[in-house]
């Protein structure tokens, strides 16, 4: 690793802000003023949606090409053990933004949003002085300040929520979900184009005109599916660059009872066509070299307009993809597929060319923003900042990293710590599972019965209950999930129910529940 230390950042993000904090000087005529600009850089925040950790070029992926953030993180930090705080995009973005785990803020699956108990880093950055605006998917609560000026964002779990994974005890099932492993090619430019524009047009005509340090948040919506590229990035992958999952034989007979419900809640138990996997895959690869493209306009604009040297640029995603490894598509669950997610940073004071790996979670990138801004650093802060580890210092950095779901599909509650080599998933009242990831990138080894792993699966366990009861989280949240269905259910005849119910479970499966709703027996 490239060491840099903390003296040498300082001076270097000074550098690169001193004619920002000159500026404000001479316009407020103010020292005080002055005092406050220094060492609060502008940040560029882009989350993309879906994007696994590995498929990338920086990551080393031999297909995916990613020209433009290959070039970021040549000029930045790349983390590579990044995890989100849970694989599913309302509670992922509820950690993601606040830096608690989502379960602190009562963000359980795509039904349950942030509910505003703890605020956002963009809040904490406005308070501190700071212009911060949004575009794009946030997928927070709109019944709270997050701290932004709202420039065409969305938040559609607020208004629409994904009624599943309040069915959980039972599980239902998803009744189209496997309609969504399907790959193909568009002509026209992705929505994120238009998204992309916007922070473009922001960094190069509005930025000059603020007299404080700003934020610019971009939520793209790539590389979510459906997994239909456009063409030209489509054609680069399939048929002749593109690969199929990597699921040995007997392997699903041994999957875990929790991810077979899993795979069963999402129709994908039964099998699927090689070839059909391949076309949804090269749709995936494809819709991330066009979302590589717009991230790269975003940094050529920032370095056209001579703020990159004071301005932190920021790149990750909320949730991984599955994409048919261990036998499951799409999110929800702790592989790393869809837990692990990338994360480069570069910019104002940050080395080039360096790697981190490190297990760190998007809560400790929260604390690292708020350290960067200046800004209050609560004490209740689950994360623990990552700059450190890009000067060399793990001593002084995140020790670990924490995950949790309890989204659809899932019977039960699930929780991850990973440390160093090692990775522990703990399900409620059910077995766990332990993985060696170095020896094991693929998961595919479960040591949580091994004599020789029964230290390292204490110390893991030990961990995770310092920081939480997970059982007891596991409870809550289906508490929780059980009000938010009652909420839904009680102002509906069972006519109207069967009908707000059946896009996603179908009109048999629908009618049925809502019945059973109806006679008190799932609420």
């Amino acid at each position: 690793m490239k060491s840099l230390n903390r003296r040498e950042f300082n001076k270097n993000l000074l550098k690169g802000i001193g004619a920002v904090t000159a500026v404000s000087a001479s316009m407020t005529g103010s020292k005080t003023a002055a005092a406050k600009s220094r060492k609060r850089p502008n940040i560029v925040f882009i989350c993309s949606d879906q994007h696994a950790y590995k498929y990338a070029g920086f990551m080393g992926h031999d297909l995916v090409k990613t020209p433009n953030l290959d070039r970021i993180a040549r000029n930045g930090v790349v983390f590579t053990n990044n995890y989100s705080g849970n694989p599913v995009c309302v509670p992922g973005r509820s950690a993601m933004m606040t830096g608690m785990y989502a379960s602190d803020c009562h963000s359980y699956c795509n039904s349950t949003v942030w509910d505003g108990s703890h605020p956002t880093w963009s809040k904490r950055l406005q308070d501190a002085g700071y212009y911060c605006r949004a575009a794009g998917k946030l997928d927070l609560n709109e019944d709270f300040d997050m701290g932004f000026v709202h420039v065409e964002t969305s938040n559609g779990h607020y208004s629409n929520p994904d009624i599943t994974s309040l069915f959980r005890r039972p599980c239902v099932y998803r009744i189209n979900e496997r309609d969504q492993i399907n790959g193909g090619s568009r002509d026209s430019r992705h929505k994120d184009e238009s998204t992309a524009r916007n922070a473009v047009n922001f960094i190069r005509n509005e930025t000059k005109e603020l007299k404080k340090p700003w934020v610019c948040y971009t939520g793209f919506l790539q590389p979510h599916p459906g997994f239909t590229a456009l063409k030209k990035y489509y054609d680069m992958y399939y048929p002749n660059r593109v690969d199929t999952p990597n699921v040995p034989p007997d392997y699903l007979e041994n999957l875990h009872i929790v991810y077979q419900e899993l795979r069963n809640f999402k129709r994908i138990a039964t099998p699927i066509a090689d070839e059909k996997m391949r076309k949804a895959r090269a749709g995936y690869y494809g819709m991330i070299t066009e979302l590589d493209e717009y991230v790269g306009q975003i940094w050529d604009a920032l370095a056209a307009s001579g703020q990159l040297e004071n301005t932190i640029f920021i790149y990750t995603s909320d949730h991984g993809e599955a994409l048919g490894e261990h036998g499951m598509w799409l999110k929800n669950n702790l592989f790393d597929v869809a837990a692990r997610v990338p994360l480069v940073i570069a910019g104002a004071g940050i080395p080039k060319g360096v790697t981190v790996d490190t297990p760190v979670g998007h809560v400790d990138l929260v604390a690292a923003i708020l350290e960067w801004a200046g800004a209050d650093k609560p004490d209740n802060l689950r994360g623990r900042s990552l700059a450190p580890l890009m000067f060399n210092k793990p001593e002084q950095g995140p020790q670990f990293a924490f995950s949790e779901t309890h989204s659809e599909g899932n019977c039960t509650g699930s929780f991850m710590v990973r440390k160093g080599d090692w990775k522990y998933i703990y399900f409620s009242f059910y077995d766990d599972l332990l993985f060696n990831v170095r020896e094991d990138p693929y998961e595919l080894n479960n040591l949580a019965n091994a004599p020789e792993a029964q230290e390292i699966k204490k110390e893991l366990y030990g961990i995770l209950t310092s920081l939480l009861d997970p059982d007891k989280v596991t409870l809550e949240a289906f508490e929780v999930q059980g009000r938010k269905l009652k909420e839904i259910a009680d102002p509906r005849t069972e006519d109207e129910l069967t009908e707000y119910l059946t896009s996603r479970l179908g009109e048999g499966q629908a009618r049925l529940v809502a019945k059973k709703i109806k006679q008190g027996k799932m609420v």
